[in-house]
């Protein structure tokens, strides 16, 4: 099909549009009023170059805090009440379900992963599935396309075992493809290709995730309730971390990310956004809508598109599927890098990614909040830039007005000095304004947790404890990565491309060396910024403390917070606890390393091949598409 059958009415959203025009009159104006303060601080006496160019910086990075201020508040809100973001009605509801039997794909694809910790994940899923039904089956793929001839052997070998243990819970089947061309996309392409006509729904899966049986079916029943639904994202919350930084993380993800899901659900209704995986897909929608065309010119700004989701995601809207978020769902887990490098390194590839969605902000027939989220996902890494401009550019005003001795008289037939005029007491509130709209959503969060389930994160006063450590170690760790951020942006800007490696999941204790090898060039401006902003102009000085701080700081921070024995310290003394710790549901209690495999072992063969075409869609009528894409139309053209 061509685009979303017309048979069907679209399951409309109470006050779609009015909650999105709200909402962005509630951005538009916080913002005005952060823009106009600021303005009236530095328009006394005038205003210079660099004052100019501080406020219009000021002005993206204080509507951005507006967008994560909102959307808090708004989560905050309907969580209270026990609302759900959609439609608005109460929580208890039972989720409708479909009348026609459904065919479901759990597809993993894995590129030189550690097969065997992939392989007690996907089978504690598996294991947690309700029984198999004619209605409803459920089958699982594992997609690989590792190029390394010792990794393949032993996926081989794990998958043969895999499907054996498996055999009276789920089928599962494992392909392996020689070439890697796509990355991911490709991989899960070359599926939908292949095997795709088999199935209704694919449920995508990363390598490291994990959900339980009930979430899986309650994302089935979603789709097959509403026929117009293309594509249903979980939030996913990371789980396993050893470390003070992946605990740190991981507590935050469990207190914050399902309120600010909330509120982003709420505006963004249909339109919601794909993470890439812990997401259903209607797979016929995906396979005609979703192809990726490879970007003109060369990377990193050009070739494969690396953030793909937020691609597809914005490619199934255009073409009229709806994109939701379900946000009320547990059940649905991730791991995450244990320590600063690696969580940076991740970052790099996604700096990349979401820096190659500014070229399609004015792709043809795109909806505006796709546009919305190619915007943000950029700012969320040009904001560090943005950052650490206004800090340089404030600095060098600050030491410019401390070395240049004023000129009272700016002529020579004047008879009274040009006094300086103390500017309006508004530079307080506005620091004060901007820290509790940063801080708010936390806040939120800890009242949520505290009064909705404050034991399982181990009692009222653990929690808050824990929610101060969480936030002084956020602050400290800022500045660090305010600079990695902004280095990561300056190096795609200027043309220096990045290997989309797998990711490390391990926890390990970083040794000094390498914490200082990566770190010492930020220690040192640190230490030089301190010195020249103390010497010159000292009030100055103090109120970079918290930048300078944590600069010079950052080889301890890198080295102390990957520390596990730290990490499991705070842990034994009930701190950063979260629920999928002290209660734990069953899926990942059976997460488990799975037992010795016999070497040489071969999977069965995948089920029988349906192919089918998956046209490369176009954003514009100028856009360059390769060769053997010619002759497919994207709708609308």
């Amino acid at each position: 099909m061509s685009a979303v059958d017309p048979q069907h009415p679209v399951a409309l959203v109470p006050w779609r549009r009015t909650r999105r025009v709200v909402f962005a009159l509630l951005v538009a104006a916080t913002t005005a009023l952060g823009m106009w303060t600021m303005f009236r601080i530095l328009h006394v006496g005038g205003l210079t170059p660099l004052e100019l160019l501080v406020l219009a910086l000021f002005s993206v990075t204080f509507g951005w805090i507006a967008i994560a201020f909102w959307s808090g508040v708004i989560g905050f809100t309907l969580n209270l009440a026990g609302r759900d973001p959609l439609s608005l009605a109460r929580l208890s509801a039972p989720a409708p379900q479909g009348d026609a039997p459904s065919h479901t794909a759990l597809v993993m694809p894995i590129h030189n992963e550690d097969v065997e910790r992939v392989a007690a994940g996907l089978e504690a899923t598996c294991r947690d599935l309700p029984p198999v039904s004619e209605r409803r089956r459920i089958e699982a793929f594992v997609l690989s396309d590792s190029n390394d001839a010792a990794t393949v052997d032993h996926e081989k070998a794990v998958m043969a075992a895999l499907q054996q243990r498996l055999a009276d819970r789920c089928r599962l089947h494992y392909r392996h493809r020689d070439s890697n061309a796509g990355r991911k996309a490709g991989n899960l392409g070359d599926f939908c290709q292949r095997w795709g006509r088999h199935y209704d729904f694919m449920l995508v899966l990363d390598a490291d995730s994990i959900m339980s049986g009930d979430t899986i079916h309650a994302l089935i029943a979603e789709m097959e309730a509403n026929p117009r639904l293309g594509l249903m994202q979980t939030v996913p919350i990371p789980i396993r971390q050893d470390s003070l930084f992946g605990r740190a993380n991981q507590f935050a993800a469990a207190v914050y990310s399902p309120m600010l899901a909330t509120g982003l659900s709420f505006w963004q209704s249909d339109a919601a956004n794909y993470f890439g995986h812990n997401a259903i897909l209607r797979v016929e929608a995906f396979t005609q809508h979703a192809g990726l065309p490879e970007l003109p010119g060369r990377p990193p700004l050009g070739g494969d598109i690396l953030s793909h989701d937020f691609v597809e995601a914005a490619l199934l809207r255009r073409a009229g599927w709806e994109v939701r978020m379900r946000t009320d769902l547990g059940g649905s887990f991730e791991e995450m890098p244990s320590q600063i490098l690696d969580y940076a390194k991740r970052d790099r590839r996604w700096v990349q990614g979401n820096l190659q969605h500014l070229r399609l902000l004015s792709g043809r027939g795109l909806h505006m909040l796709s546009r919305v989220h190619f915007l943000c996902g950029a700012l969320a890494y040009l904001s560090s830039l943005i950052w650490l401009g206004i800090l340089v550019v404030s600095t060098l005003d600050a030491l410019l007005r401390a070395v240049i001795e004023p000129n009272f008289f700016t002529s020579n037939a004047q008879l009274f000095p040009d006094w300086p005029i103390a500017p309006p007491n508004l530079i307080m509130p506005l620091l004060g304004g901007t820290l509790a709209m940063l801080l708010m959503p936390k806040v939120l969060g800890v009242c949520l947790a505290l009064r909705q389930s404050p034991a399982r994160h181990g009692g009222r006063a653990r929690l808050a404890t824990s929610a101060v450590v969480e936030a002084l170690f956020a602050m400290l760790i800022a500045p660090l990565m305010m600079v990695f951020h902004s280095r990561f942006v300056i190096e795609v800007l200027s043309g220096r491309t990045v290997s989309w490696d797998p990711q490390s999941r391990e926890g390990r204790a970083l040794p000094w060396r390498e914490a200082l090898r990566h770190t010492w060039p930020g220690t040192l401006v640190g230490i030089l910024w301190a010195g020249l902003t103390a010497w010159y102009t000292l009030t100055f000085f103090w109120w970079l403390t918290p930048v300078w701080f944590g600069l010079m700081l950052a080889a301890p921070l890198v080295r102390w917070s990957s520390s596990l024995t730290l990490g499991r310290r705070l842990r034994r003394r009930g701190l950063l606890l979260v629920p999928s710790e002290t209660t734990p549901p069953p899926v990942l209690r059976d997460a488990v390393s799975p037992l010795p495999v016999e070497a040489g072992a071969l999977p069965e063969t995948p089920p029988v091949e349906r192919p089918c075409d998956m046209p490369t869609q176009s954003f514009g009528r100028d856009w360059a598409r390769p060769p053997e894409t010619e002759g497919h139309t994207a709708p609308g053209e």
